[in-house]
């Protein structure tokens, strides 16, 4: 007598991702997929928590591929990523944006911290220095800090944690304003994974990716009424800021401007070393 050997359960694949109202048309349904299993974090953290195993896709900040210890695989299944506007990557300043001399930035991402520097040096002439800002605690070095004079701020909290618009007259939209110099989109995030990691499962969680992102972005007025009203974002605001300042795919355009920000990068100290972006194929 024989019996069938036990079925071996094949493990999830792990995606590391972020929790802003400006990634659900990458990540919403994708908690309901057979074969996935999420883990929430921000921008800054994820890269780490891809190269520590602890994930295997991870929605990175686009920086972070030139800056990781490894080399890494973009996925061309969506990005975060804008042609113009943003609204919700922005400096506040106190001051005309040429004054600036200090800018505290939102700990949150890598990416914008870098573009800022960028545009500030290229764009204003200007190399202020830049400190770490926790803009959810409101503090720096550990110490109380509201309002500073100049500050970097990212994600939802422009919108649900507003700075006060008559302390800071002067501010910049960075999608914008890279978009003016180099007519060309701007790439905030993509999805990426260790080069190493089993071609079968890429594939797989590549393929789930896409779809769930084609399928979002066909409804994303009910997104706005179920997930980011919810958050205190007005609806009207949230339907704009997702259908037409955001862009998600990853296309030709959006590749020559991630390279472009490679370089600009490079060419600024930003990262030490310049590789091409590999792209899955």
């Amino acid at each position: 007598m024989t019996t069938d050997a036990p079925a071996v359960a094949t493990a999830p694949i792990r995606l590391g991702v972020v929790s802003f109202v400006n990634t659900l048309p990458l990540i919403d349904g994708l908690e309901d997929l057979d074969g996935l299993a999420l883990k929430h974090s921000v921008p800054s953290l994820l890269v780490d928590q891809l190269l520590a195993g602890e994930v295997d896709i991870a929605l990175c900040s686009s920086i972070d591929y030139q800056r990781s210890r490894e080399e890494l695989l973009i996925l061309p299944v969506g990005m975060l990523g804008c042609d113009g506007p943003t609204l919700t990557v922005r400096l506040y300043s106190t001051t005309p944006l040429a004054e600036i001399t200090d800018v505290y930035c939102d700990t949150d991402s890598h990416t914008s911290v870098a573009l800022l520097r960028i545009l500030l040096r290229e764009r204003l002439g200007i190399d202020p220095a830049v400190h770490d800002y926790n803009a959810r605690e409101h503090t720096a070095d550990h110490k109380p800090l509201d309002w500073p004079d100049a500050m970097l701020l990212i994600g939802d909290k422009v919108v649900t944690d507003s700075p006060p618009a008559i302390r800071y007259p002067h501010q910049l939209d960075l999608g914008a304003a890279w978009q003016e110099w180099t007519g060309l989109p701007f790439v905030f995030a993509v999805w990426m994974a260790r080069a190493t990691i089993d071609r079968e499962r890429l594939m797989l969680a590549a393929s789930l990716l896409d779809r769930q992102r084609r399928h979002n972005v066909e409804r994303i007025d009910r997104m706005v009424h179920h997930r980011a009203v919810p958050r205190d974002w007005p609806a009207d605001l949230a339907a704009d800021y997702l259908k037409q300042k955001l862009r998600y795919e990853l296309d030709d355009r959006a590749i020559a401007g991630l390279e472009l920000f490679y370089d600009e990068a490079k060419k600024h100290g930003l990262i030490e070393t310049r590789r091409p972006a590999r792209i899955m194929s």
